[in-house]
C-alpha cells in the first residue's frame, strides 16, 4: 500500500518539482476578468505579474471543485493507497472543505486532510518533508502527527513593496493606501498558528523592513536542519537586497534560495513583494 501525496497550486511547485518529488498538485483557477486560467498549468508565474501589473480590476481566484479530489481519492480507493492532503490554510481558502466533501463522497477512511495553515513556500516545507518522510518507509499516521507539530514552528515574514493590492482587495482604503504611497509605507505580513495572515510591522522604506525581520529572526533562530527560502513576487530586486543585507548584518545565508510566489498570494500582495520562509528552532 502506498501513500500519494496531494498538495494544491499555492504551494507554488513548479511542473518539474512536482514531477521529482511524486506528487500529485490540484490547480486553483484564476480569473482576469472573463479570461479564466489554471494556476501553473495555462498560467505560469511570470505571465501572471505581467497581467498583475497591467489589468485595471483585481484577479480572483477560486478554490479547486470537490470534483477536483474526488478523482484522485477514487483512484486511491481502487489502488488501496493512503492520501496524505496538505493544503492551502483554512483561513484562506475553502480548500478544505472542497476536499473534505470529497472524502466524504468517496467513502474512503484512508484519506487525511492536513490544514497547513500557510501557502506558498511556508506550505511547501511541509509538503517536501512528508516527501522525504515517505521515502524513509515512515507510516501515514506518523507523517501526519509530525506535520501537525511541524506548521506551528513554520514561519513567513514578508515585505510589500505597494500598498495599492491591499486596497484593491479591499483590506485597506483608498486614503490609507494613498498615504502609505506618499510616505513610502511597507507593510510587514505574517502567518498566526491558526493560518491567518496578519500585519506585523509598518516601516518607512525596506531598509527599515530588512532591519525589523531581522531583529525577528534574531528572536526567533530558523532551524538549519530545514530549508530556509526567500521568496518574491514577479521581480527579484527587492528580494536580492533583502539577502544581501542579511548576508552583510549576519555572515550567514551565502548560498541562498531564492523562489518566486504564483498567484494565490501574489494576487493580494502585488509585484515586488519579498520575504523569508523558515522553521524555526
Amino acid at each position: 500500500m502506498a501513500i500519494r501525496i496531494v498538495t494544491d497550486s499555492a504551494a507554488d511547485y513548479t511542473k518539474a518539482e512536482i514531477e521529482k518529488r511524486n506528487i500529485i498538485c490540484i490547480p486553483m483557477t484564476v480569473s482576469f476578468g472573463d479570461e479564466v486560467f489554471t494556476d501553473g498549468v495555462d498560467l505560469e508565474k511570470e505571465e501572471f505579474f505581467e497581467r498583475l501589473k497591467n489589468s485595471k480590476c483585481l484577479p480572483h481566484t477560486a478554490q479547486p471543485s470537490p470534483a477536483s479530489f474526488l478523482d484522485c481519492f477514487e483512484e486511491a480507493k481502487t489502488a488501496g493507497d493512503t492520501v496524505i492532503a496538505i493544503l492551502i490554510s483554512g483561513a484562506l481558502s475553502g480548500t478544505i472543505q472542497s476536499a473534505q466533501l470529497a472524502k466524504e463522497i468517496a467513502q474512503y477512511d484512508d484519506i487525511y486532510i492536513v490544514d497547513s495553515c500557510h501557502a506558498t513556500l511556508s506550505m511547501r516545507i511541509l509538503v517536501d518533508q512528508a516527501v522525504i518522510m515517505r521515502h524513509q518507509g515512515v507510516c501515514a499516521k506518523e507523517i501526519v502527527a509530525m506535520l501537525e507539530k511541524l506548521k506551528q514552528r513554520v514561519t513567513i515574514y514578508a515585505g510589500l513593496d505597494t500598498l495599492e493590492y491591499l486596497y484593491k482587495g479591499g483590506r485597506i482604503s483608498r486614503t490609507e493606501a494613498n498615504l502609505g504611497k506618499l510616505i513610502n509605507i511597507k507593510p510587514v505580513l505574517t502567518f498566526t498558528t491558526d493560518g491567518s495572515v496578519v500585519l506585523c510591522g509598518k516601516q518607512v522604506g525596506f531598509r527599515h523592513v530588512f532591519k525589523q525581520v531581522l531583529q525577528l529572526l534574531e528572536a526567533a533562530p530558523p532551524d538549519m536542519d530545514y530549508p530556509v527560502y526567500f521568496i518574491y513576487s514577479g521581480d527579484k530586486k527587492n528580494c536580492v537586497k533583502f539577502v544581501q543585507y542579511l548576508m552583510k548584518q549576519t555572515g550567514e545565508f551565502e548560498e541562498p534560495k531564492l523562489r518566486g510566489i504564483g498567484p494565490t498570494i501574489g494576487t493580494h500582495i502585488g509585484p515586488g513583494a519579498f520575504g523569508i520562509v523558515y522553521v524555526r528552532k
